[in-house]
């Protein structure tokens, strides 16, 4: 069965994409957050300074986050903002679906 996207809500896939965003950024964030933690740990017992690494990445894991989630949301919003005008002058995206048992 064909059917036709022809409109996309976009505060419906900003805040989809906001959210996706901010959980990929967390999955980058927590490992970097980790290797720096044990550089600051390493420069610490070779007599180098411990603090500023650690500070660091705890900052980054708390902002890497919500940085992407807000840039994701603006994408979103916007993405869908342009495929709903460019669906008006296309007529949409056409795809099929199969109904299961």
């Amino acid at each position: 069965m064909k059917k036709r996207l022809t409109y996309v809500s976009p505060l419906s896939l900003g805040i989809t994409l906001g959210i996706l965003y901010a959980i990929l950024a967390l999955v980058i964030a927590v490992p970097l957050f980790l290797i720096m933690s044990l550089a600051g740990a390493a420069g610490a017992a070779h007599g180098g300074q411990q603090a500023l690494p650690a500070i660091f990445s705890g900052v980054f894991l708390i902002f890497l986050p919500i940085i992407y989630g807000v840039i994701g949301f603006i994408g979103g919003l916007l993405a869908a903002l342009v495929y709903n005008l460019s669906a008006k002058m296309t007529g949409g995206v056409e795809f099929q679906v199969q109904e299961s048992a």
